[in-house]
């Protein structure tokens, strides 16, 4: 299992190795967080006695932090493929607006892992984003960085992405 710490580690190191491949090139670097609520949501619980279930969602928030994404609108279109006490699969896509019509897909996944808690099995989602395309400002951007969900209330989330964007090769 990769812990946080050692993902960004991994991502960083990656990510410096590329920057130094390609020259004195800066990345313009991301920290963010959005508190997002769900605005629909469908749930499918199996039928076969397990608690694995799927929730396909549409959270909405506002990216707060430092970095080319603060101040954003921010809509998930995510994927939750979880299975209770023994991990899960969360994956989908963020999409961020500005009101200049600036426009960021992020891809992301997360890996979600149940550990002991104190009255009951905690769970961690750990992961990773990928700005894959962009209109205005994010056209011929790339980014790329770790995305850590926690709980944030109900059925709120937290969103926390670090990482990097720059110009597509």
């Amino acid at each position: 299992m990769i812990l946080l710490p050692q993902l960004k580690r991994s991502i960083y190191a990656a990510t410096l190795g590329l920057v130094l491949s390609f020259g004195n090139v800066i990345a313009a670097p991301v920290s963010i967080e959005a508190v997002m609520t769900p605005q629909e949501q469908m749930k499918f619980n199996f039928a076969d006695g397990s608690k694995q279930f799927i929730l396909a969602v549409r959270r909405e928030g506002k990216a707060k932090g430092s970095g080319i994404f603060a101040g954003m609108n921010v809509t998930e279109f995510g994927w939750h493929d979880i299975n209770p006490p023994f991990g899960g699969d969360p994956r989908g896509y963020l999409q961020l607006t500005d009101d200049n019509g600036n426009v960021a897909i992020i891809k992301w996944q997360v890996r979600a892992v149940f550990m002991k808690g104190e009255k009951k099995p905690a769970l961690f989602d750990n992961g990773y984003w990928e700005l894959v395309k962009g209109i205005g400002k994010f056209a011929g951007k790339r980014g790329v960085g770790s995305l850590l969900i926690k709980p944030a209330g109900g059925p709120k989330r937290k969103y926390i992405l670090i990482g990097e964007v720059n110009d597509a090769p």
